[in-house]
């Protein structure tokens, strides 16, 4: 990563070295930049911003790498390793026996085919069936699972703003709904009071969670990394369950979502089974407000097929709407905005909402410590199966429905 960063930070003092050599020319001259010269003069500041922003994206995953290890090493329970070095005693079966009736080494025991002559090691193994979990077991097997892939809630992705929390009591987030206005006055006139008006937003706290149970055999005698894998389902399971709702959850006993929160922007025309046309965006994109269109959170969401079509439109001159990313791991873009996917967005439909533009820091998700993942041996200690949980307490709403974030409808019919 080091070599990277390095090479990046050449690039970057490279194109500024360029950039700085143009404009003293000019300077020096005591002219204008020439057309060629403005040209190269915009192309060396493009590559000095995405050189920076390739070096916050390698920083921020670094960072978010950092923590989820840290995270998921005080999380996990880590299985016994069985070539540890054991308990100093004097040696014998009997005195690690004795160790663990006085608790002294853990949970659990087990008497091992490696100890000193007279011990074995005697287990009657149930893996039930293959689905179960007996294809994991070790048969001179692939050491990597190959998990099937499903889609998962992009929300996250598109820069809500998070409030961390570490208790999950209601708390109100402030906004104004109404601002001070000004008028012309004339002299010794009377001025008008206006005051700007105040509301809140209540974020709780709702809990998704999941329980997942294995045998303890399987646990043990896996040839994959099979607790990493499960706190990973677990967690995009209840991620995937929270970010439903904050897209569309009702607000009541649940999230408000993102689209039930917005306001309408733009309805399509008849005829076209719901269909958005190259018009139809632009205006969505001019129905949100300067403010809240130039914030550098303002970006779309699509679900996958809708954007499928949206990469389609063309203007008269045959140019496309939708643009690729301009540098590696970026967002693609529509007239400059980032373009955002969650399969939890409505499809093209009649009455269907399958549109969203606008400022997205606007959408407030509190989270409360974020995902607890845990592991019980005690829970169904009666049938030797390990138990695992995943919590997630989190709520959602938009603070400002004046209209930061718009979306597109379906024409009736």
């Amino acid at each position: 990563m080091s070599e990277l960063i390095n090479k990046l930070h050449e690039r970057r003092l490279n194109a500024w070295e360029q950039a700085k050599e143009i404009a003293e020319r000019a300077a020096t001259e005591s002219r204008d930049l020439t057309a060629e010269e403005r040209e190269s003069w915009d192309k060396a500041n493009t590559d000095i911003d995405s050189i920076d922003l390739r070096v916050k994206e390698l920083a921020d995953g670094e960072l978010r790498a950092k923590e989820a290890d840290e995270a998921f090493r005080s999380l996990l329970a880590q299985p016994e390793d069985r070539n540890a070095p054991r308990p100093t005693n004097d040696g014998s079966p009997t005195a690690d026996l004795r160790s663990f009736l006085a608790g002294q080494r853990g949970k659990s025991f087990e008497c091992r085919s490696d100890r000193p002559m007279g011990t074995a090691e005697f287990r009657t193994l149930s893996k039930l069936s293959a689905g179960a979990g007996a294809n994991t077991v070790k048969t001179s097997f692939y050491d990597q699972l190959m998990a099937h892939l499903i889609e998962v809630s992009g929300i996250m992705n598109a820069g809500p703003t998070i409030l961390n929390t570490t208790s999950g009591e209601q708390i109100q987030v402030p906004k104004t709904t109404a601002h001070s206005t000004a008028a012309l006055t004339a002299e010794a006139g009377t001025i008008s009071a206006s005051d700007p008006t105040f509301g809140q937003v209540p974020l709780d706290a709702f809990k998704y969670a999941v329980l997942l149970q294995v045998s303890n055999e399987l646990v043990t005698d896996t040839s994959v990394d099979l607790e990493g894998y499960i706190a990973m389902q677990a967690g995009r399971a209840v991620g995937n369950a929270f970010g439903a709702h904050a897209i569309t959850g009702t607000g009541t006993s649940q999230p408000n979502g993102l689209v039930t929160a917005a306001t309408l922007g733009v309805t399509g025309g008849t005829g076209v089974s719901g269909a958005f046309t190259y018009d139809n965006l632009i205006d969505l994109f001019f129905s949100v407000i300067a403010p809240y269109r130039n914030s550098p959170s303002a970006a779309w969401m699509f679900k996958d097929a809708s954007l499928a079509t949206a990469r389609k439109l063309k203007d008269t001159n045959g140019s496309y709407l939708w643009s690729p990313a301009a540098t590696v791991g970026g967002p693609d873009t529509i007239m400059g905005k980032p373009v955002y996917t969650d399969p939890n967005i409505a499809a093209v439909a009649l009455n269907a909402k399958s549109v969203v533009f606008g400022d997205i820091s606007q959408y407030f998700v509190r989270l409360v410590n974020g995902i607890r993942f845990e592991r019980s041996d005690d829970f169904a200690f009666g049938s030797d199966l390990v138990t695992y949980r995943c919590i997630l307490r989190a709520d959602g709403d938009l603070v400002d429905t004046t209209g930061a974030v718009k979306y597109f409808v379906g024409a009736a019919s």
